[in-house]
């Protein structure tokens, strides 16, 4: 019997450029046919084992498979040269990882390689490209598929129309962002669903009912969207006594940060880069009364339910584009960032009183998404 299968793309690449010829699309094709370029396509027979579970390229894969919408599921990277690794699984052994040799350094990415895969077992029932996206070549080559786009950052597309056009769904953080996906394409479906905060796995971030060392957490990288200056700014403005935590995955402000923190007088602790892993961050977070979100042009960022999950509540910026929906009286709260100092003082004397986690289970959790997707998908 055929299994149903889904692809996730992710515009993550690895690797190193090289002086080595391109192989053309039939050489690839023959490199997997062989099975020199990994294994083929193959259906996972034991659905019960399924833990929808780890980061947010996962988890959607995970949900639509455990769901029984397919019974195979892969993730799609880009590799920079000639050496790309085989099949692997990392610590998620029912998700298969491929990793395609890259065309080019500009995207959307094109692959000789991918299209190669793609003709030797043909496209995916189902294709998710996020972020950069993928050529316009690959995107006709699963014209039979349904494909399904989300950018995962502040803008609604970060592909160009040629590529944005094949598209059966786009999935949005915001209502704003689809008005700018029907401004392109009038007819298009989209839905607010973005799938960092809306997958939410229940078994990656639970509550450890720790001692709290901290008094507030914030998870992001190291870059400058996601406005650590805001966090650090209102953190001099309240007693030294407080306590934060910033953890890294990674980012290139790392020593900027720390200074900017030193020489505030603030009192912050610093975790990572490198990242830790998810049980970690789990345990880090339910150390810490509330959790913060302090960007503006960022994409409904996954921690915003991650947090609440392990039984914190959010202060999010009021000005963030995607993702105040899931603030609420009963799982946080939203300030300005010249307020911001206010409302940490505020959410953390009533932080003991909101129920953030059992709000994302009755709502936004993954049983609840993937329902509303296997109906636009039309899955029996």
């Amino acid at each position: 019997m055929k299994s149903r299968r889904i692809v996730v793309i992710s515009d993550f690449q690895d690797g190193h450029w090289g002086e080595d010829a391109l192989p053309t699309i039939e050489a690839f094709r023959s490199q997997w046919i062989s099975g020199r370029r990994g294994t083929p396509p193959s259906r996972l027979f034991d659905i019960d084992s399924i833990e929808v579970a780890g980061g947010y390229l996962e988890r959607l894969p995970l949900a639509a498979m455990k769901a029984g919408i397919v019974d195979c599921a892969e993730i799609w990277t880009h590799w920079q040269g000639s050496d790309p690794p085989s099949v692997w699984t990392d610590k998620t052994p029912s998700l298969l990882r491929r990793a395609f040799r890259m065309d080019g350094p500009k995207a959307p990415f094109a692959s000789s390689d991918m299209l190669g895969h793609i003709q030797a077992f043909g496209p995916p029932d189902i294709l998710c490209v996020w972020g950069l996206g993928v050529s316009e070549e690959i995107m006709l080559a699963c014209r039979d598929s349904f494909t399904i786009y989300n950018s995962i950052d502040a803008p609604a597309f970060r592909v160009p129309i040629e590529v944005s056009r094949h598209f059966d769904l786009v999935i949005t953080g915001a209502q704003w962002q689809s008005e700018v996906v029907r401004s392109r394409h009038p007819d298009m479906r989209t839905i607010v669903m973005p799938i960092g905060p809306e997958f939410a796995s229940e078994l990656t971030f639970h509550q450890l009912h720790l001692p709290k060392i901290y008094d507030l957490i914030y998870v992001a990288a190291a870059q400058a969207y996601k406005r650590h200056d805001i966090l650090f700014d209102a953190l001099a403005k309240l007693p030294r006594s407080l306590r934060a935590l910033c953890v890294f995955g990674y980012g290139e402000l790392v020593h900027e940060l720390r200074s900017h923190a030193d020489q505030l007088g603030i009192n912050v602790d610093f975790v990572g880069p490198p990242g830790v892993a998810f049980d970690e961050v789990n345990r880090l977070m339910n150390q810490s009364r509330i959790g913060v979100v302090c960007g503006v042009d960022d994409g409904a960022p996954a921690i915003l339910t991650e947090y609440m999950l392990a039984g914190i509540p959010v202060l999010a910026n009021s000005a963030l584009r995607c993702g105040l929906q899931y603030i609420t009286p009963e799982t946080g709260h939203t300030a300005a960032a010249d307020d911001f100092h206010d409302g940490i003082r505020d959410l953390l004397e009533r932080a003991d009183t909101l129920r953030p986690r059992e709000v994302v289970l009755a709502n936004w959790s993954w049983p609840h998404s993937i329902r509303r997707l296997r109906q636009l998908i039309g899955s029996p």
